[in-house]
């Protein structure tokens, strides 16, 4: 799956959303921490990307999975609609993102999946809205456009993490408990098991050495590249910066990173780290001839003249085993280790 053609900020269907001026009001000026999750609460339940595919049997295995973790599910009204690549128009998946922020009864909001367009929807949120009544939002990959943004324009603490259709492994489901469920610290995010029954850690890799804290922020590169030069760029000053990325060639992770780079966007992060992304490997290899960079060549490069702690291989983001990352708390790196620390509690 090739995510680079996707990027689109979508300037049309505004006529009956909000005045998309009132997002350059300016930055958060504090964080702000959704209550945490009890068992029986409502989890609202959104389509902000793609449309669904086989909706009917997924919506039933996303209702059983929310319903095992001990939640009660709540599908928004429009989470069945398809336009074009997205699920329904970007009128109808505000609506759905609007009600779930101001219904009472729901505690937290979770994508059923990724996909494209999320970006669509940031001109057009209320974060005043979202701001007086912080909730958890969750989600990964294209959901990465609506963390960052409402993390930057409301100062809501979001959260990078599994989204309906995932597979909720007894790792996912621990860290998804740690994490939502505790006013505490989630503390050292533990190694996910290897699917390998001869290998028992991860193939985490330290690019640079060293240990750092910072302000935790990042998703998915396509996504983080699409916020530059808008009203909700990025913001890696004293960060610990995550990236995931799924189905590119290295090439694409070489530009991406690059731009990044270029846009000084690395200068005054505390440190960086990298999920698995098993699928960012040459579409076509021949040694010897058309030979090409490996995905942890570029990473090399891109980072040699720093001196941030970085290390490739945490197991977050396209794969089975997901810890969920809060953006905007305080994390500890130790890049030699491969390990991350959650040292700010998330929720209230």
């Amino acid at each position: 799956m090739n995510r680079r053609n996707f990027i689109e900020l979508a300037t049309a269907s505004g006529l009956f959303l909000l005045n998309p001026l009132k997002v350059r009001a300016g930055n958060a000026k504090r964080l702000i921490k959704p209550l945490k999750l009890n068992f029986g609460d409502t989890i609202g339940l959104i389509t902000p990307a793609s449309p669904l595919f086989e909706a009917n049997e997924t919506m039933i295995s996303v209702r059983e999975k929310i319903e095992q973790l001990g939640f009660v599910p709540k599908p928004g009204r429009h989470i069945f609609k398809k336009n074009g690549f997205s699920a329904g128009t970007i009128a109808e998946r505000v609506e759905d993102l609007h009600s779930m922020f101001a219904d009472p009864q729901v505690k937290a909001i979770m994508a059923i999946r990724g996909g494209y367009s999320s970006i669509q929807l940031l001109p057009h949120l209320d974060y005043n809205l979202i701001a007086a009544n912080p909730k958890i939002l969750i989600g990964y990959s294209d959901i990465t456009s609506l963390l960052l943004g409402i993390s930057a324009r409301s100062g809501l603490v979001t959260f990078h993490g599994p989204v309906g259709v995932s597979s909720f492994t007894p790792y996912t489901r621990k860290l998804f408990t740690r994490t939502l469920m505790t006013a505490e610290p989630a503390g050292l995010i533990d190694d996910a098991p290897f699917e390998s029954s001869l290998q028992v850690t991860n193939q985490v890799w330290t690019v640079r050495p060293g240990q750092a804290e910072g302000r935790l922020t990042g998703g998915n590169l396509t996504l983080i590249q699409a916020t530059l030069g808008t009203p909700w760029e990025v913001n890696t000053d004293d960060a610990i910066l995550f990236i995931e990325e799924v189905g590119e060639e290295p090439y694409d992770l070489d530009r991406m990173l690059n731009h990044l780079k270029q846009a000084g966007k690395f200068d005054k992060c505390r440190g960086v780290f990298f999920d698995r992304m098993p699928t960012v490997q040459p579409a076509e290899y021949k040694p010897a001839f058309n030979n090409t960079q490996s995905k942890e060549e570029v990473i090399s490069e891109i980072f040699k003249d720093f001196d941030f702690p970085v290390c490739l291989g945490i197991s977050f983001g396209h794969v089975a085993d997901k810890p969920v990352l809060p953006l905007g708390i305080m994390a500890g790196l130790n890049a030699d280790a491969g390990q991350l620390t959650l040292l700010e509690s998330a929720v209230l």
